[in-house]
């Protein structure tokens, strides 16, 4: 079988997107963002998220719409800078990065699961890490969300949907027991010189930035699919975009609801409260008792499990892209002979993020964000750029509103994410980089491909794929 089906409409598209934004994230994150500035001012950040998101999703969405193949990034920064030059540099970067933070953004999801599993069952985590039960339980869900995967996409739509109910009658639960018994004084309770503008500060606010960014990743993950998606031109963006705004407007009850009910002093510093976890089933345990709350806690777990079912399959995808191309292994763009889908690149992601599970969520998150801001989201808004001045004639069913200032917002976003990052995440980020540049400079030298040959379009050689 050498094609793909499309048969993933808006309904499917926008449950993948919101099934994987929904999932752990809002629910592992309220500590982190509540201690990166100490109170509710680190809401700032969450807000400094949203300006950042919503003009990056419109980059996607034309993007998504004018190049609708599977791969997302890959293929949108090979076309845009060049398909046998540049571009061809920046696809090998980016899915160089993406094999180390494509499975750490899974992983996080798994150390979410584990976290919310040791408030059912005590004796998951010891001191933030893993015990050999909770490790158990890793490799279990890990290897559980491969199984749920193997299978042709048109089950796959189906099963995401299921997630997606399950995702939103969690939050549901949430929003409406936040709405019942919601005290200003409580959410709004603001320690001493919250808003005193220091270096401190502003570490802090980049910090709350990059946690709110991590809740939101996901809006794009139908970017990943274009070969399976129906009439991509529309669907893409009219997905993208309303999963933006409706998770967007779930966040603000989720965090509103949540330290509406318990004083934020309670579980911040996250590191120095063991509660801070699991905080939405000690939410629902503090309104209506330990029953209810391990009812809901189950519900939880369901929501990531849809997170990383969603954040699977897209990534799973994008090797299959890259080896078509010739950037990666050849066998790996190769379809399953009977179901017709690149197993082996959901293989590869899926033991990848089950090693990745075993660090800690903090060092995931910084991770997994650094890395991909220059060669995927900066990368991205380049590639709009040269499209449209390279490409005019280039069928775009979707163009950015307000161009070029939706790009300048989501530039300077994503750089104030960058420099405001640890030191030692910002300096493996550039280590990383600048190995994976001397990598491509060895396999061009060695395959006499640009730069150091003709690039294929004026050699009209075929495309050296990477041999297993």
């Amino acid at each position: 079988m050498s094609a793909m089906d499309r048969q993933l409409g808006f309904l499917n598209a926008t449950a993948l997107n919101m099934a994987n934004m929904l999932g752990a994230g809002p629910f592992i994150t309220i500590s982190t963002l509540m201690s990166a500035l100490g109170g509710p001012q680190s809401m700032l950040g969450w807000a400094i998220a949203v300006l950042i998101a919503i003009p990056d999703g419109m980059v996607w969405s034309e993007l998504g719409a004018a190049l609708p193949g599977s791969g997302g990034t890959f293929r949108y920064v090979r076309e845009g800078f060049g398909r046998e030059t540049w571009g061809r540099l920046m696809a090998f970067l980016f899915l160089a990065q993406l094999l180390i933070s494509g499975p750490l953004e899974i992983a996080s999801g798994y150390i979410g699961f584990a976290r919310y599993l040791d408030y059912l069952l005590p004796g998951i985590l010891s001191g933030g890490v893993l015990t050999w039960k909770g490790a158990v339980a890793v490799i279990g869900l890990g290897l559980l969300n491969i199984a749920l995967l193997y299978r042709p996409i048109r089950g796959i739509g189906r099963l995401l949907v299921a997630l997606w109910i399950g995702v939103l009658l969690t939050v549901g639960t949430v929003l409406v027991n936040g709405a019942l018994h919601f005290d200003a004084r409580t959410a709004f309770d603001f320690p001493p010189g919250a808003f005193q503008f220091s270096w401190g500060f502003l570490l802090g606010l980049g910090a709350a930035t990059r946690t709110g960014l991590y809740d939101f990743l996901g809006y794009y993950d139908i970017c990943y699919l274009g070969d399976e998606v129906r009439d991509p031109g529309r669907t893409i963006p009219r997905s993208v975009l309303t999963s933006l705004v409706v998770v967007a407007l779930i966040y603000v009850g989720i965090n509103l609801s949540i330290n509406g009910v318990i004083p934020w002093r309670q579980f911040v510093p996250e590191d120095q409260h063991p509660e801070a976890a699991y905080i939405a089933s000690a939410f629902i345990e503090r309104l209506h008792g330990p029953t209810a709350a391990r009812i809901f806690t189950v519900m939880v777990l369901w929501t990531c499990v849809g997170s990383v079912v969603a954040l699977l399959l897209g990534y799973s995808r994008i090797p299959y892209a890259a080896a078509r191309d010739g950037v990666f292994f050849v066998t790996f763009g190769r379809l399953h002979p009977r179901l017709g889908f690149p197993h082996l690149g959901l293989l590869l992601i899926g033991l990848l993020a089950i090693a990745g599970s075993f660090l800690s969520f903090g060092t995931v998150l910084d991770t997994l964000i650094a890395l991909r801001i220059l060669v995927q989201f900066v990368a991205q808004i380049a590639a709009v750029i040269l499209l449209r001045r390279n490409r005019p004639d280039l069928t775009r069913p979707y163009r950015i509103w307000l161009y070029p200032l939706p790009l300048v917002v989501a530039l300077l976003g994503w750089l104030f994410v960058f420099v405001t990052s640890p030191l030692k995440v910002i300096g493996f980020s550039l280590t990383a980089l600048l190995t994976g540049v001397l990598a491509y400079g060895v396999w061009s030298w060695r395959t006499g491909r640009w730069p150091f040959g003709r690039p294929h379009g004026e050699s009209g050689e075929a495309p050296s794929a990477i041999q297993p």
